[in-house]
């Protein structure tokens, strides 16, 4: 279409939406709520690792799995990346880091915000401990964040 010497595309308005709601389901129930009661739980998986966050399939073999595990609040950073200047919608309005945390009694790594007192302070390796809301209600920032234990490598 042309209008005057210009070309003029057509366009209209559209609005994108997901207006739809996913339930948990028996194994990330059971996540959550251990999560509210300030407990974290994985599951077994077919070859005897425990997956944290809980998966409702093997991520090898892909059968259903059932069996819930609680692992500890505490383990290690395996990999992480420093946040100097958080925006908006990150999980603080400080410095952290976002970690892979490897639970004790977890074959795998969860990701995760760490509390640290600046970039120096932290190191792949380091032992840390999950700081819990006073009041939970069966959401991941149940977990506020955890924080360096002192002194301590893995």
């Amino acid at each position: 279409m042309q209008q005057g010497d210009e070309e003029v595309g057509l366009s209209a308005a559209y609005l994108l939406k997901y207006d739809y709601k996913r339930t948990l389901g028996p194994i990330l129930t059971q996540f959550f709520t251990g999560l509210r009661d300030g407990r974290v739980m994985g599951i077994r998986a077919a070859d005897g690792r425990v997956v944290v966050p809980p998966q409702e399939y093997d991520p090898v073999t892909g059968a259903s799995l059932s069996e819930m595990v609680e692992v500890r609040d505490s383990g290690v950073v395996k990999t992480w990346s420093w946040v100097a200047q958080p925006r908006e919608k990150h999980p603080l309005d400080r410095p952290f880091a976002w970690a892979l945390i490897q639970l004790d009694g977890a074959d795998t790594a969860m990701l995760h915000v760490v509390e640290a007192a600046s970039m120096d302070a932290m190191h792949t390796g380091m032992r840390v401990k999950a700081t819990w809301a006073p009041e939970r209600v069966g959401y991941m920032t149940d977990i506020v964040s955890f924080h360096p234990e002192e002194g301590s490598y893995e």
